[in-house]
């Protein structure tokens, strides 16, 4: 049973193009599942998340983190009461539009664009990839996703401005997203926090000594863990210590939501969309804790020095390879020539860079610049 103010498939606002309905699946699943066999999808596998395969292949990347993020996001939707079909889709579609190289390449490509006027946004980047890139039906174009699942692309981290976008004026920017999009860039944020300071721990770029001392919600752990388990090894105790933070993290968001809820006397859908503020959100105190992981985490790992190099790198090959194209559109694929005939270049080729992986954008490097770096 759902809650009175979950997302109901039945009353979906549906699909830009009509379908009849699947024997078996609901809409919500369906979507789900379209994204899970998108080639944007499988592209994740070779997405930076914020280690290379230069220091191990167990760290994550963009397809693993999003498999976990979904994990965590089925387990909160579910205490909440919330359509879990639908929040899984968010879930698994959430990084869909991030390029290459992780944040770095981000960044990169950003600063091209905003040099043409422009600027890149991975959430209306998705967008694009699930309303147009992605070509698997002869009926339409892109996945037909239902209204629910595009709204919570764009809408699941930040508010757009109406008069700034025009273009997004059908996904009601003047209301708030349901709760089950207002759930993704909270457990995106449990997600990554913690497998962050896991993978920087194994990568030995952290000490359990550093983060002992630079993360407090992890130091309040600790010293229960070393009383239950004196004699395993360091690593063991550092898994332990991270499960107890990652369920503070995950439960506090739970039980704060169910609070929240409460206190606003918020019953239906009609309710959450009308609220004056976003409702999914930490109790003050664990957002405290989650700052304090997150701003550890860019001191000591992601500005580390010893990622300096590789984010240069990131940085140059996203950077060159777009003012080549800018400066030889016709070294484009034919299929990007012929979108330069109805957009702006800067735009197809952000479009054609976004969409690389890390392995992909090398060869092009290599094979149009050079490969100086």
């Amino acid at each position: 049973m759902l809650a009175g103010y979950a997302v109901q498939v039945e009353q979906s606002r549906g699909r830009r193009f009509p379908e009849a309905q699947h024997p078996y699946r609901n809409d919500f699943q369906r979507d789900r599942d379209r994204v899970i066999h998108a080639r944007a999808f499988r592209r994740l596998e070779d997405k930076t998340q914020v280690f290379t395969r230069r220091y191990s292949d167990h760290f994550r990347n963009r397809l693993t983190h999003t498999i976990e993020v979904a994990q965590i996001t089925r387990t909160v939707a579910g205490a909440l009461g919330l359509n879990v079909d639908l929040a899984e889709a968010l879930a698994l579609v959430h990084d869909l539009g991030h390029p290459p190289f992780g944040h770095a390449g981000e960044k990169a490509l950003d600063a091209a664009m905003r040099a043409q006027g422009l600027f890149f946004d991975h959430n209306l980047h998705a967008l694009r990839i699930v309303e147009d890139f992605e070509q698997r039906y002869a009926a339409f174009r892109g996945l037909n996703l239902t209204f629910e699942v595009r709204e919570g692309i764009i809408k699941h981290s930040r508010d757009y401005d109406a008069a700034k976008h025009p273009e997004l004026a059908e996904y009601l920017l003047d209301q708030r997203p349901p709760l089950e999009a207002q759930l993704i860039d909270l457990t995106d944020e449990i997600g990554y926090n913690t497998a962050d300071l896991d993978d920087g721990y194994e990568a030995h770029l952290l000490t359990l000594e550093q983060i002992r001392e630079g993360v407090p919600v992890f130091e309040r752990f600790f010293p229960e863990v070393e009383r239950e388990y004196p004699d395993v090894a360091d690593k063991l105790k550092f898994n332990e210590v991270l499960k107890k933070a990652f369920n503070r993290l995950a439960g506090d968001l739970i039980t704060n939501m169910q609070m929240r809820i409460k206190q606003f006397g918020v019953a239906t859908l009609s309710d959450v969309r009308g609220h004056a503020e976003r409702l999914a959100a930490f109790s003050p105190e664990v957002e405290e804790e989650r700052k304090q992981i997150k701003t550890f985490l860019y001191e000591n790992l992601y500005y580390s020095v010893s990622l300096a190099e590789e984010k240069d790198d990131a940085e140059r090959i996203v950077t060159d390879l777009f003012a080549f194209w800018m400066r030889n559109p016709s070294a484009l694929p034919r299929q990007y020539q012929e979108k330069a005939d109805q957009e702006s270049l800067p735009r197809v080729v952000c479009d054609y860079i976004a969409g690389m992986t890390d392995h992909f954008i090398i060869e092009q490097y290599e094979k149009h610049c050079g490969g100086a770096r």
